[in-house]
């Protein structure tokens, strides 16, 4: 739920797979630079300053509506006060460890996780510079810290969608607490973090030994050669197999499958819908973080990408159900936004289309069909939406990544350092990659977030009682309504 990240990928050694070189993924390369620190430009940085500032707007107040209007009355205040209470939380929790988790060298366990030598940002400074995907252009480290802590301030706030209505707000706080330590960061530094473009190139120039060091200090699926732009794997299968798991342990809502629940609110739900629709061009083009032909090519694709899957979604319902819904159509939008985000800086304009069709049908069938037959409470259809579009978009961009279908093709940093180029694509292989870093991250977030609810569930608890429940977490957690009337 990310962040410059234009995974761009480098040829391996010896023709062997390719390395993906990710937008998030950005290590510092000072040291390259240390000799003659680059000025940055002051559009990127403008452009970074607007991409980080609408992507917190799709959080508060997209997200929150769009949230806040699916639930009943009774809830819409404890809906609203979780997803800002996320976001500031995990805003301390980012300045003070998560960045260092997530975007430096971890020792031993590099591959999975980085190290503690940004604590408390120690060492970012306002002339400290992060490396972009060009060769020699940087933006300044804070604006990328800022950038990256918007999406991991949005990626926990998706998970309260699945146990929506039910999972009193001590508990929520301490999931996501324990959550982004202990399943986001680490997903984070596996999938994003690298050396920079300028540091593969400048080992590349030193020969095979020198890069094969270069190679080694990078995340594992970084390492694997997985592309993800904006956080298919890290924002929304993560959140989504987060979501389904709790779902599954909090329990169903009471009266689920007897008592009526619509949504309290359509208008703020199409409000939110807008909303997360205008601040995604920030999370999208943000990724790549500076202004470029490839932030034009994301903000195509996350126009059509998502009036397509709006539009397929309509479509599927009209003919399922005889009629077109709102609902459906706001969800068909957000379905598609899901989809294009690992897609959104490879893809040509045609493939992303194709992309938002296939993910608004899916989508549909599971947040109907599949949900009613296991008969599963994910309130907010969070799986539905995000983990299954997100498993769409991010096997889907091993495809749509192709030259032969309008895309860009794998970046390599290697072959002519200094200069971006075409490496050699192989879409099964590259498919087969995309799968394996899909099935990495289920497994990853589903029994870590396993765990997590569990421990919660048998220490503080997770759910009010029984009345305060049928009361509403408005009055029972808050002691307020959102409404007086």
């Amino acid at each position: 739920m990310s962040f410059g990240r234009f995974s761009r990928i480098a040829s391996a050694l010896g023709g062997a797979a390719a390395l993906t070189l990710l937008p998030e993924a950005m290590a510092f390369a000072q040291d390259a630079a240390a000799a003659a620190p680059p000025t940055p430009d002051k559009a990127d940085t403008g452009f970074m300053f607007v991409a980080t500032t609408i992507v917190l707007l799709m959080t508060i107040p997209g997200l929150a509506l769009f949230y806040g209007g699916l639930v009943r009355t009774k809830n819409m205040l404890a809906l609203l006060m979780q997803v800002f209470a996320i976001v500031c939380v995990v805003a301390l929790i980012w300045v003070t460890y998560g960045y260092s988790m997530a975007f430096t060298n971890g020792g031993a366990l590099n591959d999975y996780v980085g190290g503690f030598s940004k604590l408390f940002l120690a060492g970012v400074t306002p002339s400290s510079l992060a490396a972009t995907f060009s060769n020699g252009v940087y933006i300044p480290e804070l604006s990328f810290v800022a950038f990256q802590m918007t999406f991991a301030c949005i990626t926990p706030a998706l998970i309260v969608g699945a146990v929506a209505e039910r999972m009193k707000f001590s508990a929520v706080m301490v999931f996501v607490i324990l959550w982004v330590t202990f399943v986001y960061f680490p997903m984070a530094h596996m999938v994003w973090y690298w050396g920079g473009p300028d540091v593969f190139a400048d080992a590349a120039k030193a020969g095979e030994p020198k890069l094969s060091e270069v190679l080694a200090d990078a995340g594992l699926l970084f390492k694997w050669g997985a592309l993800d732009f904006a956080g298919g794997t890290v924002v929304h299968i993560n959140a989504g197999i987060a979501g389904l798991v709790g779902a599954l342990i909090v329990g169903k809502r009471v009266g689920y499958g007897t008592e009526p629940m619509p949504p309290h609110s359509l208008t703020l739900t199409m409000v939110g819908a807008s909303l997360l629709w205008f601040g995604w061009f920030g999370f999208n083009c943000g990724s790549n973080l500076e202004i470029s032909v490839t932030a034009v090519i994301a903000m195509i694709n996350t126009f059509v990408a998502t009036a397509a899957a709006g539009v397929a979604w309509m479509l599927a319902e009209w003919i399922v159900k005889g009629k077109p819904s709102l609902l459906g159509l706001a969800s068909g939008v957000v379905a598609g936004l899901v989809a294009v985000t690992p897609a959104a800086g490879f893809a040509g304009a045609m493939g992303s289309i194709v992309l938002g069709l296939v993910a608004g049908v899916v989508c549909f069938i599971f947040c109907t069909g599949i949900k009613n037959l296991f008969g599963y409470d994910d309130s907010l259809d969070v799986f539905g939406v995000h983990a299954v579009g997100g498993i769409i978009g991010a096997i889907g961009t091993g495809i749509l990544v192709s030259p032969d279908l309008g895309g860009s093709g794998l970046a390599d940093y290697t072959s002519k350092p200094g200069e971006l180029v075409a490496g050699s694509y192989d879409m099964a292989t590259q498919v087969l990659i995309q799968s394996k870093a899909v099935g990495f991250t289920i497994l990853w977030t589903g029994i870590i977030s396993a765990i997590l609810f569990l421990l919660i569930k048998f220490t503080i608890g997770l759910r009010p009682v029984v009345d305060g429940e049928r009361e509403g977490l408005d009055i029972t957690d808050h002691g307020e309504r959102a409404y007086h009337y």
